[in-house]
């Protein structure tokens, strides 16, 4: 099985986009440089971890980021 997580640029501010686990039980993709990122999603197991990681990244690769702008 391939378990590669491919990501595109940043579709915000075209910078690098990395995966980020929070407490074991989430992830989410954030940027790099702008600090946009993905919604977090929920895993309580291996398996759900990658299945997890896989939707984060396809939210990240077709655009569906939150971008806080300076002030909010």
């Amino acid at each position: 099985m391939d378990n590669i997580i491919e990501l595109e640029e940043c579709p915000a501010c075209r910078g690098v986009g990395f995966l980020t686990h929070e407490g074991g039980w989430n992830v989410q993709v954030e940027c790099g440089d702008c600090g946009a990122h993905t919604v977090y999603v929920e895993y309580s197991n291996e398996e759900e971890k990658l299945e997890a990681e896989k939707r984060v990244a396809t939210l990240w690769n077709i655009g569906k980021v939150i971008k806080i702008n300076p002030g909010e």
